[in-house]
């Protein structure tokens, strides 16, 4: 009897041994780090006026310098991961000593706040979930001051204290101001500027609305371009005398003086990339790209791109060239040194990187590189993240080829990874549904 307790103990003690030994190589794997063990804080002082959507100015291009050349053959070390967060594909934000990202259950959307560890301090459920195809929340929170600004899937708004998470404000926008709604419901990650909050509800009231920040009451709404929005979010352009928003509706591009709500001119896309008035050329996903009085403007399922000439302080607009090659589905562009790069479309599960000259929008390379996904840029490199198999590269710009430097694969997570990279005081956030990761890549 005392032997067999012996031989139950003994096989008891390998197995708890095997189990731990295949969860640290399994962990090693999955983040693709070279100390996934260790678990260290990040730095979240604040650096910026208002943290949001795709980096500085909605550009997808970060300010941050002294990074990382390249990386280990497994990857920049792994800080933290946290891979039971609500699930979700916005990308985060920073302020208060805190990082901001939006999840969801079955029925809310949610505001997440987590600490320098990665650890979840508070939630906050906002507003209602588009409950169709893919559900999980879009919106990337706007971080000004101690206020977090959210969208839900379904058009809800909120202003929320993002010390404590509780709901300062919140208006069911989309449904107060008749808005139409796509295949997807909203994606919208607000803008905020001054005293104004701004939204695109779309429908046959309006297209966009200003509110005001503190308190979700009207400002102004723009008249109606009888048509939904599309799952853009607007830039803001500042002319010293005005400021210019300009946005995307599944037909138009338009620009609006914010200072009254006036729509100052508008251009039909569908007409000038010769693409049909239903389907899947009205769905367009990419932010806006502004620079030196240009607007590029792209869309997937071979919509193609163009650039828009703005005269007269932006109060006048017409089309320079058109392109058919880079049509990016929802991953953005980036500008680096009078080139523009992104990957485009081929089907909802690949497509290629591109690079085309700016001034002309000539084609310089398109080259395979695993599948389409998102792109930023930062101290002189691009950060590319794969959609479909979550390998994240560094790539050098060079309009010649696609140069990748390094990558490894991130295996946590759930579902494609539609999450941009997000880089904040040398750290790189990457997102998969449900887990999110911190990795160190200052020099």
């Amino acid at each position: 009897m005392k032997r067999i307790i012996i031989i139950i103990a003994s096989l008891i003690i390998i197995g708890v041994i095997g189990y731990a030994v295949f969860k640290l190589f399994s962990y090693h794997e999955s983040s693709g780090a070279e100390d996934p063990i260790t678990l260290n804080p990040v730095d979240l002082s604040d650096n910026q006026l208002i943290s949001e959507w795709r980096e500085e100015d909605r550009t997808g291009s970060s300010s941050e310098t002294g990074l990382l050349e390249s990386w280990p053959a497994g990857g920049p070390q792994l800080i933290w991961l946290n891979s039971k967060l609500p699930k979700g594909n916005s990308s985060v934000s920073f302020g208060n000593n805190t990082i901001y990202l939006t999840g969801n259950d079955y029925t809310n959307d949610i505001l997440i706040a987590l600490d320098e560890y990665g650890k979840i301090k508070w939630q906050t459920p906002y507003g209602r979930i588009w409950k169709e195809s893919n559900p999980e929340s879009r919106c990337t929170p706007t971080v000004e001051g101690d206020k977090v600004y959210v969208s839900s899937g379904f058009g809800d708004l909120a202003c929320i204290n993002g010390i404590n998470g509780q709901i300062i404000w919140s208006v069911k926008a989309s449904e107060i101001y008749k808005g139409t709604y796509g295949s997807w419901g909203i994606a919208e990650s607000l803008l905020i500027d001054g005293d104004k909050l701004y939204y695109t509800p779309g429908g046959p009231e309006t297209t966009t609305i200003a509110l005001n920040k503190n308190s979700g009451e009207l400002i102004w709404k723009t008249e109606s371009l009888g048509v939904p929005p599309s799952y853009t979010s607007p830039i803001l352009v500042d002319y010293n005398d005005y400021k210019l928003l300009i946005n995307i509706t599944p037909k138009y591009v338009f620009g609006v003086d914010v200072s009254e709500g006036k729509i100052l001119w508008k251009i039909d896309h569908l007409e000038v990339l010769g693409s049909k008035e239903t389907g899947t050329s009205q769905i367009l996903c990419v932010t806006p790209l502004f620079f030196n009085d240009k607007v590029f403007i792209t869309g997937g399922y071979d919509h193609g791109s163009f650039l828009i000439n703005l005269t007269e302080n932006g109060r006048q607009a017409s089309v320079e060239w058109t392109e058919k090659n880079l049509d990016v589905h929802h991953g953005g562009v980036v500008l680096v040194d009078g080139y523009i790069y992104g990957a485009n479309w081929i089907n909802n599960n690949t497509g290629n990187w591109c690079c085309i000259d700016a001034r002309t929008g000539k084609k310089m390379y398109e080259e395979t590189w695993k599948g389409k996904g998102s792109v930023i840029s930062a101290d002189g490199l691009l950060y590319v993240y794969e959609e479909r198999t979550g390998f994240a590269g560094l790539v050098k710009p060079n309009p010649e080829k696609f140069e990748l430097i390094s990558s490894f694969r991130v295996r946590q997570g759930s579902g494609p990874y539609w999450a941009h990279p997000v880089i904040n005081n040398g750290v790189l956030y990457l997102r998969h549904g449900e887990a999110l990761m911190a990795y160190n890549i200052k020099k």
